[in-house]
């Protein structure tokens, strides 16, 4: 039986990982919104940070409809919605 090649998460250097840190936590002190895309979704991710747990490696997103929690490692990209 053979499996279904998946695609590699692509990689990143330590500055741009420690760059989407940065954001993070200033999105999370500040209460912001923001917008995240994730490797592996085709959608963006928008919401408000609730918590950000080192122990899972997982940022916590909160949404009108929920949370959802999204691995640090996943997020590619951090924008600020601006409507």
């Amino acid at each position: 039986m053979v499996k279904p090649k998946v695609a590699k998460r692509p990689t990143r250097d330590e500055f741009v990982l420690e760059e989407i840190g940065n954001q993070l936590t200033e999105a999370f002190y500040e209460k912001s919104e923001i917008e995240l895309t994730v490797w592996g979704l085709d959608e963006t991710v928008r919401g408000q940070i609730d918590k950000m747990d080192s122990r899972t490696g997982k940022v916590h997103i909160e949404q009108i409809n929920g949370v959802v929690k999204v691995p640090f490692m996943d997020i590619m990209r951090v924008d600020y919605p601006r409507d």
